[in-house]
């Protein structure tokens, strides 16, 4: 894979951003955190490029990019392509409808670990009648595809109870970078949290939502509300935190997919700036980035986190 070359100084100074970027890890004792916000002016935001097919593309230059933040240009001060490692919470819907496709997703998950390098660390969150975190932080694939391997299916989902847990999980990561990757097969009929409150939670954190989203095949008429809106639930929660939904109608491109999310983990350019806005107001600022039309073809997609919450007093 093609690599931007970076001069060594510069990736030390995009280190020290991400250290002042990213909030500290909770620690026991400490009071509870509402929102997680920026600390400083110096913005990163991490992009992942396809063409209009999904190829990665990895050979654009920082000429190639403009950012806005609520509508107003900001000069790029950092830019790199990087493999960065990576903290990920894996949500694994143990449903009972998810009874007789629990194989595939778990060769799905086998797949995505594949990609993994020696710094990334894991957990996994198992979901049915309630969320319940089966593995800790652990540098080790080969626990969470173990534990994986092991689930049994039953009861109803309690999809948006596991993302608000990964969220609180994710606080105590030891890499600035942060996901979470999401197999299910619908909609959420069991949680005790709303969409509302999950939504804002992913707004407001710093970790990018992917998700496998096996959809039943059945005629729409026959399903519950709920099956019918998790292909939107899914789509509108991972797009507000710059990632993706990939859908899955064959059982049998699970692993492919799998395999897929965590190369795009690895294939993203960090963008930094340092924002022309000094208020210390705590309010969410929209964030935009575009491709160069003189440079770029205008087919390229762009995905990436559309805002963060500015620093308070």
């Amino acid at each position: 894979m093609s690599r931007i070359a970076v001069p060594v100084t510069a990736v030390a100074v995009l280190a020290v951003l991400f250290f002042f970027l990213v909030p500290c890890p909770a620690r026991a004792g400490d009071m509870p955190v509402d929102r997680i916000r920026v600390d400083s002016s110096l913005v990163l935001i991490p992009v992942h490029v396809t063409t209009a097919v999904g190829a990665t593309v990895t050979d654009l230059s920082e000429d190639d990019f403009r950012v806005y933040e609520d509508n107003v240009e900001q000069r790029v001060t950092t830019f790199s392509l990087e493999d960065a490692p990576v903290s990920v919470g894996i949500l694994f819907d143990a449903s009972g409808s998810m009874r007789g496709r629990l194989h595939e997703a778990a060769e799905a998950v086998h797949a995505f670990l594949g990609t993994s390098n020696a710094a990334d660390e894991f957990f996994l969150i198992e979901f049915s009648e309630k969320a319940k975190l089966m593995v800790p932080f652990t540098p080790d694939p080969e626990e969470i595809f173990s534990e994986v391997r092991r689930t049994r299916a039953f009861g109803r989902t309690s999809l948006l109870d596991a993302i608000h847990l990964s969220l609180a999980e994710l606080k105590a990561s030891r890499n600035p970078r942060k996901a979470i990757v999401i197999l299910s097969d619908g909609g959420d009929n069991r949680s005790r949290l709303s969409q509302i409150q999950v939504r804002n939670d992913v707004l407001e954190s710093d970790a990018q939502l992917y998700a496998i989203g096996i959809f039943s095949q059945d005629d729409p008429r026959k399903l519950t509300p709920e099956e019918r809106g998790g292909p939107k639930l899914l789509d509108a929660l991972a797009n507000s935190s710059g990632g993706r939904l990939y859908a899955v109608n064959d059982l049998d491109e699970l692993a492919a997919v799998g395999a897929r999310i965590g190369n795009e983990l690895r294939t993203q350019y960090v963008i930094g700036y340092s924002s022309t806005n000094p208020a210390r107001d705590g309010k969410y600022r929209h964030v935009t980035v575009k491709l160069s039309a003189e440079s770029r073809p205008a087919e390229l997609r762009t995905s990436y986190r559309h805002g963060y919450y500015a620093p308070s007093n």
